[in-house]
């Protein structure tokens, strides 16, 4: 086993210096900060995707003091459209953080890193790792994949005896001084070869060693205990139009686009036509006292999360004059660009039929 550990770890560093020729832009990033930004900005996204936003908050917030100095609207703006938005609320909140505890300083510490808002094991052992090369294995998916084919491993990697088993393996193979080369290898290795479909295994540096490959399980490891189950919701947007104002507010509930801007919104828990939407409680209440006109009816659109399917469809009413809504808005359409809305609405609101912006 020893031997197996030692064949394992030197042909992952001579596949990094000798053949790796994976390229991203923060690659080889020395500067906390934007290691600590390219991580949470790559937490569910792809990396084409996340370039963009990644290069935009540079721009702006070049370091953590001036993130942390930001309004909080204007950063969510500025992350609209990449979904996931406690990612950017616990960043905003990790570098104010740093602004009052460190003075600006991104900490230099595993513990003090791992007790930044929104920052998990593996964000932790990354920044550490990169920025201060410190001895931290990181274990995401590629890692966990890598690992569970060369060493046969069975235990699934979503439950907490997996979890355990593969951190401290992980930790066991890390070259001390040279944790920061042998992380980004064995990542890359995870990407580029021993990917989840068609890897790469007649031409894998580590095939004569490789569990999997002896015992053909490559197609059925890493092993997962869970099945995801997709919750579907539907969604009723009312965009009501009174003059040139648009009603919206902020969702404040710990739900999906926490933080960010809607329209008036009825959640059903089927799609609806228009006519059953004015038999819901909540529409009745609502224009109880106050007649609208119909003035469009939007196709059904969908958007899939990680765990939910979200149906939304736009019910454009216009009304003559104001509902009673204490804890809504009423914004001209002319200033809806100066909020954050979830991609959706964002959508909507940018298409040419509308015109809204």
């Amino acid at each position: 086993m020893a031997d197996s550990r030692l064949f394992f770890t030197e042909k992952l560093l001579e596949w990094n210096q000798l053949s790796n020729t994976r390229t991203m832009p923060w690659k080889g990033e020395k500067d906390p900060y934007r290691i600590w930004l390219s991580e949470i900005i790559l937490q569910q996204t792809r990396v084409e995707q996340g370039l963009p936003y990644y290069e935009k908050f540079i721009k702006n917030y070049p370091n953590a003091k001036k993130l942390a100095a930001a309004p909080e609207e204007e950063v969510f703006r500025l992350w609209q459209g990449l979904g996931y938005y406690a990612r950017c609320k616990n960043m905003l909140a990790a570098a104010r953080e740093i602004a009052t505890t460190y003075n600006g300083k991104f900490p230099g510490e595993y513990e003090q890193i791992k007790a930044l808002k929104g920052i998990g094991t593996y964000t932790a052992a990354a920044i550490a790792s990169f920025g201060f090369q410190l001895p931290y294995a990181v274990l995401d998916g590629n890692v966990f994949r890598v690992l569970s084919r060369y060493f046969g491993i069975e235990t699934p990697i979503d439950t907490t005896a997996g979890k355990k088993q593969f951190g401290d393996l992980a930790q066991e193979l890390l070259p001390a001084n040279q944790s920061a080369a042998y992380n980004q290898s064995i990542m890359d290795f995870g990407a580029v070869v021993c990917k989840p479909q068609q890897p790469a295994c007649g031409t894998c540096p580590l095939n004569r060693k490789c569990q999997a490959r002896q015992q053909q399980l490559v197609d059925v490891l890493p092993v997962k205990s869970k099945k995801l189950q997709i919750k579907k919701r539907y969604f009723n947007h009312l965009l009501i139009e009174l003059k040139d104002n648009i009603y919206i507010r902020k969702r404040t509930e710990k739900d999906i686009w926490q933080n960010l801007h809607e329209f008036i919104l009825i959640e059903t828990s089927e799609a609806v036509e228009l006519d059953e939407l004015r038999q819901q409680e909540a529409f009745r209440e609502l224009f109880k006292d106050v007649p609208f006109t119909v003035v469009n009816v939007s196709a059904p659109v969908k958007q899939q999360l990680t765990h939910q399917t979200i149906h939304s469809r736009f019910f454009t009413l216009e009304i003559k004059q104001p509902l009673p809504l204490p804890d809504h808005l009423l914004v001209s359409r002319k200033k809806l660009d100066n909020y954050a809305f979830p991609k959706t609405i964002t959508d909507f609101l940018h298409s040419k039929r509308l015109q809204l912006f």
